[in-house]
């Protein structure tokens, strides 16, 4: 007999075994960027003698799924138990487009869902820098969350239908705050260099234009200090995967992080931990940005590397290889010994 889609699997496990059959269920989607794949992710309910038994602990589990009081659900469990039911039915592409969304609501994980409100939800809307038509999925995931979450009791009201996307319509929402960090501005974040190691990163990445994603997600073992590279190995698109040379002028702070303490990662928090996003940006981006008495966001420094390696009279084509711009096409992704040598000598004219 087939199970419904979403229903999870009673499965047979191979070996002599007390209880043979296993039941599990879907709790998640991952998408491997990288791979261009999508995967499950699933949790056993339990192991039990018969199939029959396993069908029934299956059923039982779908009349109660939470194994916690409702109103303690985060929004990041809503999402996986939501997704667990919904992926199944959809497609591939519908997939993807749903965790790019749910990839932007990173300040809303471990929220109590009943504990959020349009505001919350307003303000990834505002924060997140996407245009219209990204807007709208972003709003169709906020609708299907909701939806899901009253038919399970978790909250009383859907904010979703009050989130306003409607004003960004003919505009990105942050396009007018992009702007390039002055000269002045660059000489004042070198004066105070020594007063916080994280401004360091600031740095980082005004010299070699890579996403502060990409930055943050950085490993240790993409770094090559001795040719003076960093390899983005997953990127938000495919002319993001790239090799980035590391400018002379920075290349003290790669060394600095990649010596600072054991975290796979080059960045790290004090506590030696991986950086999310929203953390650096709230807790020292922005505290650092307002004390040096600027008003800058992170992708600013990608606008300013590509207005300084223009200013100095870099190629296009260079320049769109060093910043994984989206005009780089998919063939000139592999990169020679001779392209490394001359994106280096490109950064390190600014």
């Amino acid at each position: 007999m087939r199970l419904p889609n979403g229903f999870g699997s009673v499965s047979k496990l191979p070996g002599n075994r007390r209880k043979p059959y296993r039941a599990r269920v879907t709790v998640g989607w991952e998408t491997d960027k990288a791979a261009g794949t999508i995967k499950q992710r699933f949790k056993t309910i339990g192991y039990y003698k018969t199939k029959e038994e396993g069908l029934i602990a299956l059923s039982n589990y779908h009349q109660n799924p939470y194994d916690m009081n409702s109103s303690e659900i985060t929004f990041e469990e809503v999402y996986q138990k939501w997704s667990a039911e919904h992926f199944p039915k959809i497609s591939n592409s519908n997939i993807n487009g749903y965790n790019a969304s749910y990839l932007l609501c990173t300040m809303l994980y471990k929220m109590r869902f009943i504990d959020i409100k349009r505001s919350h939800l307003q303000g990834v809307v505002d924060t997140c820098g996407k245009n219209y038509p990204t807007l709208r999925k972003l709003k169709v995931l906020f609708t299907q969350l909701y939806k899901f979450a009253l038919q399970n009791d978790i909250c009383g009201k859907d904010y979703a239908e009050y989130v306003d996307i409607s004003q960004y319509k003919d505009k990105n929402p942050n396009a007018i705050d992009r702007k390039p960090f002055t000269k002045e501005e660059i000489q004042t974040i070198w004066n105070w260099k020594d007063s916080n190691e994280y401004i360091s990163v600031i740095l980082m990445l005004i010299y070699s234009g890579a996403r502060i994603g990409e930055l943050l997600n950085l490993k240790k073992e993409n770094v090559n200090l001795s040719e003076k590279w960093f390899d983005i190995i997953a990127s938000k698109t495919k002319a993001g995967i790239r090799k980035v040379p590391i400018a002379n002028k920075v290349f003290p702070f790669f060394e600095y992080w990649m010596q600072k303490n054991d975290c796979q990662y080059l960045l790290s928090t004090p506590e030696r931990k991986h950086f999310m996003y929203r953390n650096y940006y709230d807790s020292y981006w922005m505290p650092l940005i307002e004390q040096m008495g600027m008003n800058h966001r992170p992708h600013d420094t990608r606008h300013t590397c590509i207005s300084m390696l223009t200013a100095v009279g870099i190629d296009d084509k260079i320049i769109k290889k060093i910043v994984g711009h989206k005009g780089q096409s998919v063939t000139e992704i592999v990169y020679t010994h001779f392209e490394i040598q001359g994106s280096l000598k490109a950064i390190n004219k600014i």
